[in-house]
């Protein structure tokens, strides 16, 4: 009797694996690592490892620091990510809108997608002035905890948010209170936006807006992390900041296809 064959196929590939983990691994080593702490990380020889890794610096991925002698991700992952992706063009787009604002506001800004379980941030803009706090381009977002994750699961199709939140509570140590969330999430869509206090750095009130594209498809969020100077030097307040974030983000949308109200 023949076996019924399985409605989910499975592949193997090493070569391929083997080539992501080592990716994957350098993705926390932004100093690099060796060939040998590679191999240890994986569970791999070094031997095995090696000509993978050269393969992978000929091809531009990797590079080899001429001192050290340790290999770091190049930028050509995330180049690939911009053109294989629709975040080339939004960030093409948002990119003066969000030039404007900080000029206008003082403040820095950033733009963030969902990812997996987490946000990514795209796009990011610097505050213009001396002083400023500002995200990474490519840091991860916690999509539970921070501004910009709340209001990409407030504003994205509901089988999404939830495909997003099982993988977020498959990772966390304890479960998700789904009910506080959803509470939380219908607030944030009755406002259109979310403010609130930073859970993690002191001084700063974080305001997000949804960007929206063709028939109000969800894109990311636009967010604004507001320092307050203890002088209160800043140039403008976090409502007026608040105002100005929404136009943006209005502007990104349309520009985007989103239909005009």
């Amino acid at each position: 009797m023949s076996r019924p064959r399985s409605s989910t196929k499975t592949y193997a590939a090493p070569a391929i694996e083997k080539a992501f983990h080592i990716i994957d691994l350098l993705a926390h080593y932004p100093q690099g690592a060796l060939v040998k702490e590679m191999a240890a990380h994986l569970g791999r020889s070094v031997g095995e490892l090696f000509r993978m890794v050269v393969v992978l610096e000929q091809s531009g991925y990797l590079r080899r620091s001429p001192t050290t002698d340790r290999y770091s991700v190049t930028y050509k992952i995330l180049d690939l990510a911009f053109r294989a992706t629709p975040a080339r063009n939004v960030v093409r787009t948002a990119t003066p809108w969000m030039r404007r604002l900080v000029e206008e506001v003082g403040q820095s800004c950033h733009f963030v997608v969902a990812n997996g379980a987490h946000g990514l941030v795209i796009a990011r803009e610097e505050n213009p002035g001396t002083r400023g706090f500002a995200l990474r381009l490519g840091a991860p977002i916690d999509m539970m905890q921070s501004c910009s994750g709340q209001v990409i699961l407030a504003f994205c199709p509901p089988d999404v948010a939830d495909q997003i939140v099982r993988d977020i509570d498959a990772v966390r140590a304890e479960p998700i209170d789904r009910s506080l969330l959803d509470e939380r999430l219908e607030l944030i869509r009755a406002r259109g936006f979310d403010q609130r206090k930073s859970p993690i750095t002191f001084g700063v009130t974080d305001v997000s807006y949804p960007i929206f594209a063709f028939d109000r498809e969800l894109v990311g969020a636009l967010t604004v992390p507001f320092m307050e100077l203890i002088d209160g030097s800043q140039r403008v307040t976090v409502d007026a900041v608040g105002e100005r974030l929404r136009a943006a983000a209005r502007a990104i949308s349309v520009e985007l296809g989103c239909p005009e109200d």
